[in-house]
């Protein structure tokens, strides 16, 4: 197994590996100080069927049931694709195309939920020549470039996460009513001492709605300001796919988002496995 830094501040590549059949429990551990160490990890040429991404990641810890409304809705696996069932593309203004263009916002994978995620797995499987990046920014990097005293003012802080919020700003409708009544706002703080050997680190992305203890406006600017601040390019590591690309990143301390393909119609299909958390957020303050 060989590991190269891909950004000063996030991710390395690692290469020599074929995690469908050399994953014992030593690679694991290896697997995890890697992902504490970069939060971001590249793993190409990684050929694998939905059965064997699903075993990989269960030595990674338990696996969150796809939640309603995605396709997946039930299992182990979110599709993200603008395919149909057929494997013909879909219409800019389809279901499929618009979740995607959700994702486009900057988010970290379930905050939204009351226990959220620990780890993404990710795996491309069809991919255009070009276009459709991932963006990652390392939160621990942001938390340490906020002045002290913001730093110690926000460590009070609770945001609510509520996945209709980010919804909304692409299309009122995208949720139904059985959707949103499934996934309530929670409470989160806006920012998390997961690791306290890295530090800690802010958590906050599209799904927040506001901040408790502030008014609409002083929220939205709030929002906006730390969102803004925290995409800078400089914290910015942006992962141009390949086929059979694999990636596992910390939702904990990493937000992403997607890039507009150059065409909507060029098909595009990753398989998402997600690690569940260990317990309520509220705790790691």
């Amino acid at each position: 197994m060989t590991v190269t830094p891909v950004h000063k501040l996030i991710g390395a590549r690692i290469e020599e590996l074929n995690i469908a059949h050399d994953t014992d429990s030593d690679v694991v551990s290896q697997l995890w100080s890697l992902i504490r160490r970069y939060d971001l990890l590249i793993i190409p040429n990684q050929r694998l069927t939905d059965e064997q991404q699903i075993e990989f990641s269960k030595q990674l810890g338990p696996l969150e049931t796809t939640k309603p409304g995605s396709t997946g809705a039930g299992t182990k696996l979110v599709k993200l694709s603008n395919l149909d069932t057929e494997g013909r593309p879909v219409e800019p203004s389809h279901r499929q195309n618009l979740i995607r263009k959700a994702n486009q916002l900057w988010h970290a994978d379930s905050s939204f939920k009351p226990i959220p995620a620990k780890l993404s797995v990710l795996s491309a499987r069809e991919i255009p020549d070009h276009g459709g990046e991932t963006q990652f920014v390392n939160m621990r990097s942001v938390y340490r470039a906020l002045p002290k005293h913001e730093q110690e003012r926000f460590d009070g802080y609770i945001a609510i996460h509520d996945f209709a919020h980010s919804r909304n700003m692409v299309d009122p409708d995208l949720m139904t009513n059985e959707e949103r009544a499934a996934l309530p706002p929670v409470r989160q703080p806006l920012t998390i001492n997961h690791d306290k050997h890295r530090g800690r680190s802010l958590y906050i992305g599209s799904h927040v709605s506001h901040i408790e203890g502030l008014s609409k406006h002083r929220s939205e600017q709030l929002i906006d300001r730390l969102i803004t601040f925290s995409t800078q390019d400089k914290f910015i590591y942006s992962h141009n796919w390949k086929v059979h690309d694999l990636l596992i990143w910390n939702n904990l301390t990493v937000i992403h988002r997607g890039t507009p393909l150059p065409d909507p119609l060029i098909p595009r299909v990753l398989v998402r496995t997600t690690i569940a958390g260990d317990g309520p957020l509220i705790t790691c303050v």
